[in-house]
């Protein structure tokens, strides 16, 4: 028996055979071309970018899901990009070479650029472009179809890596699970297994090397582990978790259409954290009340360019219509600390303290004028509330808002329609804006606090740095102290509160931020259905009395042991994972 341990990109367990796929690169042919000769090879590559493109074109019917859509249609986007395109023309004629060289050249080379960033999902996006070279190179040596777009067995698909488009093409129905050797959760291929709910561990490391077709796998997506020919012992011992993980997915599947109702009748609003459009899906069958966080800026971080207003525009009304008459929460692009959009000059020694978010968009005016034109735009397709992120003071919050009344009034007189009434809120995610709360409350009509960046900041934390990691801790009485005067405020002031950070999607803390007040709470979609069944098995008068007990204690490690304890004696095992 083998074991090896990954990332947990998509809950759930799996059991069956391996089919190992080793997604080697196809190797580009290597030669040089005589002058008289580039006509003819530019023709090949013409050829080659309409046969990649009628390919992908197979796949895009009304049976494929929204997911796979989108990205299908950012991956003929790419076939479409002139500055890709003609980078590859350019090569061939200036270096004269084949098509095929000229593509792996000019596609590594965007690569090793993406490989640089220092944010994760634009070195993740790098695998799009190494997946429509890979198109390109079997469109000119004219090979057929991948051997992933039919199976006749149910499988656990073993693989060193994945494109998107092999995924989303290939026979989900006969795969139960996925173990690649490398990846991480922002890649295009996370954010597809989770849509596709397909059980997946990512980054195994050498699993595809070290499993043969057929052997015996069984897949935990919960606990990111992939067991190969497990002893008698251990079969028994996961038979066992996957009858109990088949119970509770049937458990939590009854909560869909179910509001966040407490015991005692109190009732909390649940909504779902997005990053792209392709997720809308995912939020309405998850049975969220709305979208609690749209992060806008991954908009500015999947192109090489800064998004027209258009293109904005087209966006954030594809997610308000998707979500209406539920209400949608976009934040204002959040951009600097660690996620870096190339070409806007953000390169700081201490980019986390830096250039960012709100202090980015006060400075760069015209980027900011662009989006919230768009947002304008677009809230009269459905429910818009628009959100300000790392505002640390009542001036930060004064200029964006005496901004977007600027803005307001050149629609107006533009005649463009936008919604009188959308609601404007600010994230709490700095210290001295949680001091201010009261102060910042007056002015908007709610608050959302960024948990993920309140930590790190509470505490001086550099959330990712592994040396320190272990003091990245949510139940740090700060941090909880924080929260609690924090609802306060905005309470004293008659606004509602919602928590949008990681700990919303933390099953442990669930109880714990009802009993401290919250309105709201938002998460992924996946865990949101975990979260609603443990509010609807508890009143808050137990919320409250936990909390008030919790608030009182004076170290994270008693905290946490007593939070983990209260949980696991009142829920079952997979609830409090």
């Amino acid at each position: 028996m083998r074991i090896f341990k990954g990332i947990a990109a998509s809950e759930g367990l799996a059991k069956g055979k391996a089919l190992v796929h080793r997604n080697a690169a196809s190797a580009a042919e290597k030669r040089h071309i005589l002058a008289d000769g580039v006509t003819a090879e530019l023709e090949k590559f013409k050829e080659a970018v309409n046969a990649a493109r009628a390919h992908l074109q197979e796949h895009n019917t009304s049976k494929i899901s929204k997911e796979s859509k989108d990205i299908l249609e950012t991956h003929l986007m790419m076939l479409d990009d002139p500055e890709y395109i003609g980078q590859i023309e350019s090569y061939i004629t200036t270096n004269l070479v084949c098509s095929q060289w000229a593509i792996d050249s000019v596609t590594n080379e965007m690569v090793r650029l993406l490989e640089q960033s220092t944010d994760e999902l634009l070195r993740e996006r790098a695998l799009d472009f190494k997946d429509i070279s890979l198109h390109l190179i079997a469109a000119v040596k004219g090979d057929g179809q991948r051997p992933l777009e039919a199976l006749d067995e149910d499988v656990v698909l073993v693989a060193d890596f994945l494109m998107p488009s092999e995924l989303f093409s290939m026979d989900k129905t006969h795969i139960l699970g996925i173990s690649l050797d490398g990846g991480g959760r922002a890649s295009h291929v996370a954010i597809l297994v989770r849509a596709f709910n397909i059980p997946t561990v990512l980054a195994t490391g050498t699993a595809s090397r070290n499993v043969k077709d057929g052997d015996e796998i069984i897949l935990d997506g919960s606990y990111g582990e992939v067991y190969v020919r497990p002893d008698l012992n251990v079969a028994q011992m996961l038979d066992e978790r996957f009858a109990l993980w088949q119970e509770h997915e049937g458990e939590l599947k009854k909560m869909v259409d179910l509001p966040t109702e407490m015991t005692d009748g109190h009732t909390m609003l649940l909504k779902a954290n997005i990053q792209t459009s392709i997720e809308v899906d995912a939020v309405k069958e998850s049975g969220a009340s709305g979208v609690g966080l749209f992060r806008s800026e991954f908009l500015f971080m999947e192109s090489l360019e800064l998004p027209s207003e258009q293109r904005q525009f087209e966006a954030y009304r594809h997610v308000l219509e998707a979500v209406s008459p539920k209400p949608v929460t976009i934040r204002t692009i959040d951009i600097g600390g660690d996620k870096i959009v190339k070409g806007l000059g953000i390169d700081e020694k201490n980019p986390v303290l830096g250039w960012r978010a709100v202090r980015f968009c006060l400075s760069r005016k015209d980027i900011f004028t662009v989006q919230l034109r768009a947002l304008l735009r677009a809230s009269v397709y459905g429910k818009l509330q628009i959100m300000f992120p790392m505002i640390s003071g009542v001036e930060e919050l004064n200029a964006v808002l005496h901004l977007l009344e600027h803005v307001k009034e050149d629609c107006r007189n533009e005649q463009i329609p936008f919604d009188p009434d959308i609601k404007i809120g600010t994230m709490i995610e700095v210290p001295s804006a949680a001091l201010c709360a009261d102060i910042l409350a007056k002015k908007v009509d709610f608050f959302s606090i960024g948990t993920n960046d309140l930590i790190q900041y509470t505490i001086a934390v550099d959330r990712g740095n592994e040396k320190i990691a272990y003091l990245y801790q949510p139940f740090h009485p700060g941090v909880l102290r924080s929260i609690h005067m924090i609802v306060e405020k905005a309470h004293q002031n008659n606004i509602p509160v919602s928590l949008c950070g990681e700990m919303a999607s933390d099953p442990l803390c669930s109880v714990l931020l009802a009993g401290m007040g919250l309105d709201e709470l938002s998460m992924g979609s996946q865990s949101l259905l975990q979260v609603r069944k443990i509010l609807r098995s508890v009143s808050s008068e137990d919320a409250r009395a936990l909390a008030q007990q919790v608030l009182e204690m004076d170290s994270y490690l008693t905290i946490n042991t007593f939070i983990r304890e209260w949980m696991h004696d009142r829920f079952d095992h997979f609830t409090t994972i």
